[in-house]
């Protein structure tokens, strides 16, 4: 009876798996990279301060693992998964965006301007 129980738990488990999958893969294709106020307040007050600590805390690691990880030769994997990984969440985005990298929205705009000036000379 009681492998029962947890064969019915493992398969309900698998079935609402199975139907969050197609929600969860429509929700990250439809991430707004033209973020709020509050999103952009919130991740200066919460999510940069946090990542500046992961990313000095995963470089703490990684110094103290770095003789293991020379002799195994996975120091580049180390060293891109501890420090560079958090280190490009917290300083290569746009305030308030999810997706590391940057958008060259104002660069964009300067060249516009500067076209438009040269334009009205």
């Amino acid at each position: 009876m009681r492998k029962m129980t947890g064969v019915r738990r493992t398969v309900a488990a698998l079935l609402i798996a199975c139907m969050m999958a197609p929600q969860v893969l429509l929700a990250e294709s439809a991430i707004d990279e033209s973020p709020n106020e509050w999103a952009m307040v919130g991740d200066l007050l919460v999510a940069r301060p946090a990542g500046l600590v992961l990313t000095a805390g995963g470089a703490a690691v990684w110094l103290v693992s770095l003789p293991f990880t020379l002799l195994a030769g996975h120091a580049g994997e180390a060293a891109e998964t501890l420090v560079l990984g958090p280190g490009e969440t917290t300083f290569m985005r746009c305030l308030g965006c999810r997706n590391t990298g940057y958008t060259h929205k104002d660069v964009d705009a300067i060249d516009a301007a500067r076209a438009e000036d040269e334009g009205a000379d």
